[in-house]
């Protein structure tokens, strides 16, 4: 029988007032009419980590991956090469130099590794443009000169797409952060690339309009880096892909041609439109400078409930409803475990949204014009699925702050399994029906493997899942205390392999990067792959933008049993 101690009685009558503890929110048709979730519920990702469980640096990405080799068709970089860029940008602060000058390690290091400190390069040399036209200077001089270059933005990802691996030349757009256009009345907004995701969405918010992109990692990532790498994120169930959103970008190919296609326009049906080559393209045959993107604007009404189900088929019959009853406002729907959840709370000691643990959990928003209408609907939803025994518990949040605490026991998930040491992630799509068993499969392969346990001893802490349910997008993590060949030898290519059976894509988000390279024929047929390659020799003949990874001529083959 379901447990109605926290709903039933709130869906007869309207609270009088919100409950300032968390663990005794009742359900109840307020809605925030305020502008949520403009502000990070999140930190930014850092690449120095605290805590003596993640002490010591990140191996070489050459160590874990010996078969790779440096190019021999790449040149060394030289003191002349140094002083013409010096030259170029014109500021000693535009350039972190460990060629020419003693550059301390840490201010090295940022642009060397990922913040999960799990990929680290060797570069020597690190550029910051300031414009599109000195990128365009850099791209060419490299060109010229067979340097080989690693754009990069906030290094947020997961699969060391925007890492190093040997000693390119890092190209970061952290100094090309100006808002350069907004129409208040189509809602079309352009960038430039090094804008961060989060300053974007707070400028729209003063506005009312909201960015169509949301990522736990919104207070580092950077606009730029999320096109390159096509983010997904929290809001694509309402709003759809940057496929979708992206009206133009403008874009430095490897030999510093400058591809102006800033439209404005949603409809621009002249010819091939180039720009989707660049959205996902992660860096790999030009280097996206600006971005012209449709915002829509942004709700007066937004409520989250945060749901515990008994099995992941109730969790699906509640995604099923949901889609059915609130529609139109029904704008995130993401599925946690018991095991996430349970991570989050040893890590951040603080009081769970429910007063009893559930197998699994779901996080309801909805988004809208009209508050007493989506009370409304909501009400409706939560009575259905409570009288159906199909949730089993759940809270509501009654203002901004509660909100904020209710998606930051989503958004936390990452920071919080990182807090042993490490993470092997895999961002991955896969039919709903299917989603949740990569898991369970996944967890008894690494017990039966004697890999995981409460001590030392034992790699791996636990193995968990979560993810966008709306999109069918899981994010199979396994929190590890250390990266350990063995986990990898029980995990890959098992996982890809998997998910090839179900007809699902190894990478939902992210990319390929270095991570996946080796992997894409499990999503891609060879036709498609071979055309792939085609794209990367027509626009980078001398294959300097970010090598050994994504698509490569000839592909360096990985050295896990397939």
């Amino acid at each position: 029988m379901a447990c109605r101690s926290q709903l039933a009685p709130a869906l007869t009558r309207r609270a009088a007032a919100p409950s300032p503890v968390l663990r005794r929110w009742t359900f109840g048709p307020a809605a925030v009419r305020s502008a949520a979730r403009c502000i990070s519920s999140a930190p930014p990702r850092q690449f120095r980590a605290s805590g003596s469980s993640r002490k010591g640096g990140a191996k070489f990405t050459t160590d874990t991956y010996p078969q790779l080799k440096r190019n021999p068709r790449f040149a060394q970089i030289t003191g002349e090469h140094v002083a013409y860029f010096k030259t170029l940008l014109g500021k000693d602060s535009a350039l972190v130099d460990g060629v020419t000058a003693e550059a301390a390690a840490d201010d090295m290091e940022p642009y060397n590794g990922d913040w999960m400190r799990k990929y680290r390069g060797h570069c020597t040399l690190v550029l910051k443009p300031g414009s599109t036209e000195e990128v365009s200077g850099i791209l060419k001089y490299c060109n010229d000169h067979m340097l080989a270059v690693v754009p990069q933005g906030g290094n947020t990802g997961l699969v060391g797409g925007s890492v190093p691996v040997f000693d390119e030349i890092v190209v970061n757009t952290s100094r090309m952060n100006q808002i350069r256009f907004f129409d208040d009345v189509s809602g079309v907004l352009v960038v430039d690339a090094g804008v961060v995701l989060e300053v974007a969405d707070q400028f729209l918010a003063e506005k009312g309009y909201i960015f169509p992109l949301d990522l736990g990692a919104k207070g580092s990532c950077q606009i730029g880096g999320n096109v390159a790498t096509n983010a997904g994120g929290l809001r694509l169930l309402r709003y759809g892909s940057l496929h979708g959103s992206v009206l133009g970008i403008e874009a430095v190919l490897p030999d510093g041609t400058v591809v102006d296609d800033l439209s404005r326009l949603r409809k621009n049906n002249t010819g091939y439109d180039l720009k989707h080559l660049f959205i996902g393209g992660e860096g790999t045959i030009g280097m996206i400078t600006a971005v012209s993107i449709q915002c829509p604007q942004r709700s007066r009404a937004v409520n989250v409930a945060f749901l515990g189900a008994d099995s992941y088929e109730k969790i699906l019959q509640t995604f099923r409803e949901a889609k059915t009853q609130l529609g139109e406002i029904l704008s995130a729907f993401e599925l946690m475990d018991r095991e996430s959840q349970s991570l989050v709370h040893k890590v951040r000691q603080h009081k769970r949204p429910l007063e009893a643990e559930h197998p699994f959990y779901c996080l309801i928003e909805t988004s809208g014009s009209n508050s007493d209408h989506d009370s409304e609907k909501l009400e409706q939803f939560l009575e259905d699925v409570m009288s159906k025994e199909i949730v089993t518990d759940g809270v509501l949040a009654q203002d901004e702050t509660q909100i904020r605490s209710l998606w930051s026991q989503r958004e936390g998930i990452p920071e919080c399994l990182g807090h042993w040491g490490g993470v092997y992630k895999y961002d991955v799509s896969i039919p709903l029906n299917d989603l949740y068993r990569l898991v369970l499969d996944t967890r008894k392969r690494i017990e039966a493997a004697g890999l995981k346990g409460e001590t030392d001893e034992y790699p791996v802490v636990d193995v968990v899942g979560y993810g966008h349910m709306g999109d069918s997008n899981l994010h199979l993590n396994v929190a590890v205390r250390r990266y350990d060949k063995k986990v990898e030898e029980v995990l890959e290519p098992f996982v890809y392999k998997w998910i090839s059976k179900v007809n699902g894509s190894i990478s939902a988000e992210h990319g390929l990067g270095i991570a996946k390279k080796d992997y894409i024929r499990y999503s891609r047929s060879d036709t498609v792959i071979g055309l792939m390659r085609q794209i990367k020799n027509l626009y980078d003949p001398n294959g300097i933008m970010n090598p050994y990874k994504y698509i490569q001529v000839p592909v360096i083959t990985s050295s896990f049993d397939r």
